[in-house]
């Protein structure tokens, strides 16, 4: 047995919407993450000398020790901006639908 307040939802091409942009944007998101991480993987593994040289002369800081920490600082910058865009844009969409769908109830 369905309730009728979810089948409404589910027939609002706006849900439709909002899952299909909500999954554009994860993925996006995602594949964004998993390039930056593997370019830094792949960088170690073929060009170790690379990521060796010292950011300026008499320092102990190198370019991969700074690409590591950029990495950290980039993930949750992403991280930041998808919660700005679901608490935002997505969560404004999802409240109209699920208030549409409850006088389409009553």
């Amino acid at each position: 047995m369905s309730n009728p307040l979810y089948e409404n939802i589910k027939r609002d091409p706006r849900y439709a919407e909002l899952i299909q942009q909500r999954g554009r944007f994860a993925t996006m998101l995602a594949l964004l993450v998993i390039g930056v991480f593997f370019s830094f993987v792949l960088l170690v593994a073929f060009v170790p000398s690379a990521i060796a040289v010292r950011i300026f002369d008499g320092s102990n800081l190198t370019v991969g020790v700074a690409l590591g920490f950029f990495q950290f600082v980039f993930f949750c910058l992403l991280t930041w901006v998808y919660v700005r865009r679901a608490n935002g844009e997505f969560d404004a969409l999802n409240e109209q639908i699920i208030q549409d769908a409850l006088r389409k109830t009553k």
